[in-house]
C-alpha cells in the first residue's frame, strides 16, 4: 500500500522545520565528533566531490553504454537548472555558512579556500547537485541506486562534519535537487525532448 502524498509531504516539512530549529546544537554536536582519522576521511570526499569531478563522472558513466547516451542531454540539463536554482537561493536567503558565525570552527587546510561573499551556505550546492542525479541514475542504472545515494550522503554529512553546512541546507539542497530529476525524467517520459534533440545531434556526427 502506497502511503499517501500528504502524509510523505507533510513528514518532511516537519523534518525540515525540525531541522531548522536544531541547526546550531546538531553541528556542535557533530563537530565533536572530529577526530584525525575522520577529518582525513571526510577531507577526502570533499576534495574528491568538486562539481567538475561529479559532472565528468556522471557523463562518463552514461557515454559508457551507447544506448544509455540519449540521457546525457537531460543530465547536462538537471546539472545545469540545479546550479542555477541553488545560486539563485544562495543570493536571496544569504545564510552565512556555520564557521563564518562562529557556530564552529573551520580545519586549517579549508581555510585557505576561497569563500566568495556570494557563496551562502542555504541552500547546500553539492547536496543538490549529488541527488538531482539519482533519478535519472536509478531508471538507467538501477544497480547503482543505493550505491550513489550513500556516497551522495556521505558527501553531504561531510559539509556538515567541516563546518560548511547546516543539516538544513543539506536537507533541503537534496530534496530540491530530487524534485528537480524526478520532474525532468517525467516530462522526458511524456514529451521525449532531449531524445529528440539527441538524435539529430547523432545524425550529424
Amino acid at each position: 500500500m502506497k502511503k499517501s502524498p500528504v502524509i510523505i509531504i507533510s513528514s518532511l516539512l516537519l523534518l525540515i522545520l525540525a531541522s531548522f530549529y536544531f541547526d546550531s546544537a546538531i553541528i556542535k554536536g557533530i563537530s565533536f565528533m572530529r577526530n584525525g582519522f575522520l577529518d582525513s576521511f571526510f577531507l577526502g570526499i570533499t576534495l574528491l566531490s568538486p562539481e567538475i569531478i561529479i559532472f565528468f563522472f556522471l557523463t562518463s558513466l552514461f557515454l559508457w553504454e551507447e544506448r544509455k547516451r540519449k540521457w546525457i542531454l537531460p543530465l547536462w540539463f538537471v546539472l545545469g537548472i540545479s546550479s542555477l536554482i541553488s545560486l539563485f537561493l544562495k543570493i536571496s536567503v544569504q545564510r552565512l555558512r556555520p564557521f563564518q558565525t562562529g557556530i564552529v570552527s573551520l580545519i586549517p587546510i579549508l581555510q585557505s579556500k576561497s569563500y566568495l561573499i556570494w557563496n551562502f551556505s542555504f541552500p547546500s550546492f553539492q547536496a543538490m547537485l549529488v541527488f538531482s542525479a539519482v533519478p535519472i541514475l536509478s531508471k538507467e542504472f538501477p544497480k547503482l541506486k543505493y550505491i550513489w545515494i550513500f556516497l551522495a550522503g556521505l558527501v553531504a554529512f561531510s559539509r556538515v562534519y567541516f563546518g560548511l553546512h547546516f543539516l538544513s541546507d543539506i536537507i533541503v539542497g537534496g530534496l530540491i535537487g530530487y524534485i528537480i530529476g524526478i520532474i525532468v525524467i517525467k516530462q522526458e517520459k511524456e514529451n521525449k525532448f532531449w531524445e529528440k534533440i539527441y538524435k539529430k545531434i547523432s545524425t550529424f556526427s
